[in-house]
């Protein structure tokens, strides 16, 4: 994979196909490889860049000395936008939406069409009078973060497994998998700080000029839930769709659920 150096920074991607440019941005303890079959599936008419984001790949690793912020992920977005041509397209998933958003704000016009599938930005939920879906999301917060600390990757590793995959994956989990999952948990410790800090209140993702796209699945968790009606009331202009049975990973458990979604909501919006 290429991997871009900026200042102090080394971003690492993949690029496949040509054609408008599609940046796609993976979910927590993921990487760019959760997106191979959404690749496969574009890379016929559009060049796909799939980005490793803050300690993934060989992406720089945030350092720990200071919180981390939407905006220093974002950073990462802008500056692989740089090497393609305008507009560019944003798909993100879970984390990966939260940073699209911000992204998508700093683009401003050069931004042709976002995609988010289920976006985790709670500190909409504080904002607008939602305390119990909040303090769901924050007490998984606080899990990470108390034996993270400790160096307890496994007990993470059940709790958050179990909370977005759905009860009983973690024991369902297959051994290698298992020891992949602890593996990539640790950069999740920092990206709690940059969702649960971030102060941008959902008008200023209302004013987002990109035609939007927001994917959710109706049984999805009550945080997320509620960060999809917060959306829907204040952004009216965006378009939703609702699917079922595939989950808050389904962009990587049922890519034949959300990737034909992802296509045809592109296809039908080219702008470059």
């Amino acid at each position: 994979m290429p991997v871009l150096s900026k200042g102090s920074l080394r971003i690492d991607y993949t690029d496949d196909g040509q054609g408008p440019a599609v940046v796609l941005i993976h979910s927590s303890v993921s990487a760019n490889r959760q997106w191979r079959a959404l690749i496969e599936a574009l890379k016929d008419r559009y060049r796909v860049l799939a980005i490793n984001l803050l300690g993934y790949g060989e992406t720089t690793r945030w350092p720990g000395t200071s919180p981390q912020s939407l905006y220093a992920q974002a950073e990462l977005v802008l500056a692989l936008c740089e090497e393609a041509a305008t507009p560019v397209h944003l798909v993100g998933h879970s984390f990966g939406g939260s940073v699209a958003l911000k992204a998508a704000s700093a683009l401003g016009p050069h931004v042709g069409n976002l995609i988010l599938f289920e976006p985790n930005p709670f500190n909409l939920l504080k904002q607008n009078d939602r305390p119990r879906a909040f303090l769901e999301a924050r007490a998984l917060r606080d899990h990470v973060k108390c034996f993270g600390s400790l160096g307890d990757w496994p007990k993470v590793a059940e709790r958050f497994a179990d909370y977005w995959l759905g009860d009983g994956s973690w024991n369902a989990m297959p051994a290698k998998r298992r020891g992949a999952f602890v593996d990539s948990l640790p950069p999740n410790f920092h990206e709690w700080d940059a969702i649960m800090e971030e102060e941008a209140a959902v008008e200023d993702w209302k004013a987002i000029t990109a035609r939007t796209l927001l994917i959710s699945d109706a049984a999805t968790r009550r945080p997320i839930r509620e960060i999809v009606e917060i959306f829907a009331k204040a952004c009216s202009h965006w378009t939703f769709r609702t699917i079922t049975g595939g989950g808050h990973m389904a962009p990587l458990t049922h890519p034949d659920l959300i990737n034909p979604i992802v296509r045809e909501f592109l296809d039908s919006g080219k702008t470059g």
